[in-house]
Parts: structure tokens; sequence; C-alpha cells
């Protein structure tokens, strides 16, 4: 894992929330952040882009991130990126649930545009330090 974190890839298929987080991400966190709409986009661009980080929304058609997420995860080159799940459900068994399955953090829609730099930032800090994955929001 490199010692700065600076290239995102965002898969998200909601065109307006994939606006708002890549602008919050580029010119509040200062990250580069390279987008994709599904769950699969996002597996072909991270073994192409090979991103510090991964953020992937949870409801995605075709492939869900959860499913995108055990896929980057099982691949040998990509096991090592962090991943982030964007969900609207933050219940805490489901929370749990992506945790278990592999997730570095969870984090809750709707987000705040000003703070979501700083919580990708903690998320992959923590497992930049090999620390638990971040708590439910």
């Amino acid at each position: 894992m490199p010692d700065e974190l600076v290239t995102i890839l965002y898969a998200d298929d909601d065109e307006d929330i994939l606006s708002v987080a890549t602008l919050s991400l580029e010119m509040v966190g200062g990250f580069t952040v390279n987008t994709c709409r599904s769950g699969r986009e996002a597996i072909e661009e991270a073994r192409r882009l090979r991103p510090d980080l991964i953020m992937l929304d949870v409801m995605m058609p075709g492939m869900d991130g959860p499913t995108a997420m055990g896929k980057i995860k099982a691949d040998p080159d990509l096991a090592g990126i962090p991943v982030i799940l964007l969900t609207a459900r933050v219940r805490g068994a489901e929370v749990g649930e992506y945790l278990t399955l592999g997730a570095d953090g969870v984090i809750a829609k709707p987000f705040d545009p000003m703070r979501l730099s700083d919580e990708v930032r903690g998320i992959w800090a923590r497992a930049k330090a090999g620390g638990p994955p971040a708590d439910a929001p």
C-alpha cells in the first residue's frame, strides 16, 4: 500500500451521487478520482488503474458492490487495495455483514460532501495500519 492516498476508483450507478462525491473528493480532499457505473466495470478499472482505494455503491444493477468487492479481494493483484462500501442501508446487522465480507469501511448515504474526504482518509489510514475496519456509520 502506498504511503499516501492519492488515487480513488469510485463506482456508483447514480449519476448525481457520483458527481457530488467526485467533486467533493477532488476539490475538498485533493484526490484523483476515476469513476465507473457498475461493479463489473469497477473490477476492470481496478485491474487497469491499480488505485490506492476503491469505493463501491452497494446497490448497483448487474453486479452489486459487495459482489464486486468479493471479486476484488479474491484477486491476488488487487486484494491489498482497501475497499469502502457506500450505502443508504446502515443498520448494524447490514454494516456488520459488509465488514465481515471484507469491506474496510462503510460510509452512509447521504454523506456530507465537506466531510467525505476525511471519512475516506480515516478508513484508508486504518486499513494501511492494519487496524480493524471502520465502525458503523
